[in-house]
């Protein structure tokens, strides 16, 4: 079965990219690997007699691998122009849901050095923007309230005694 995954892989890598890799994969597959698009297919065995799950995934810095995002069992008794459409189809899904999450917001002083090619967030109608960082006065509140319950407590233990 290596043999017809691996002959099948290697046409599929020459239809759908002209810079690739094609490697063997610990479970018996083989894996097919776009660097200059930081994708990757896996042709893996699945046990019935010419079938097998095809997966697709994305490269993350540093070139590892990230988890398949799209995964489809494929006859492979289908031609390679079917097998290659399907391929093109999974890596449309995953550069689909490759769109970055936007970046939480750490807070910090304003002027702060954005990523490049990042544009600064803008500003909330209605809002005025932090110059810098204070206390709120509901944390001054949440403060004199702890001091008053601690002052409580001392003066319970203490307080009445005449020490």
């Amino acid at each position: 079965m290596y043999a017809e995954l691996r002959d099948t892989a290697g046409e599929l890598a020459g239809i759908l990219w002209r810079e690739h890799t094609v490697y063997r994969e610990r479970g018996g597959g083989v894996v097919i690997r776009g660097e200059h698009v930081r994708r990757w297919i896996s042709l893996a065995p699945t046990g019935g007699k010419d079938r097998a799950l095809l997966r697709a995934g994305r490269i993350l810095d540093g070139g590892t691998t990230a988890p398949a995002r799209t995964e489809v069992v494929v006859d492979l008794t289908a031609g390679t122009a079917e097998l290659a459409a399907i391929c093109r189809r999974l890596l449309a899904d995953v550069a689909a849901m490759d769109e970055p999450a936007p970046a939480p917001d750490r807070g910090g002083k304003a002027g702060k050095r954005e990523k490049p090619g990042r544009k600064a967030r803008a500003p909330r109608p209605g809002r005025r923007p932090r110059k810098e960082r204070h206390t709120s006065a509901g944390s001054w509140f949440v403060m004199l309230c702890v001091v008053a319950v601690l002052g409580a407590w001392l003066y319970s233990i203490f307080g009445g005694r005449g020490y």
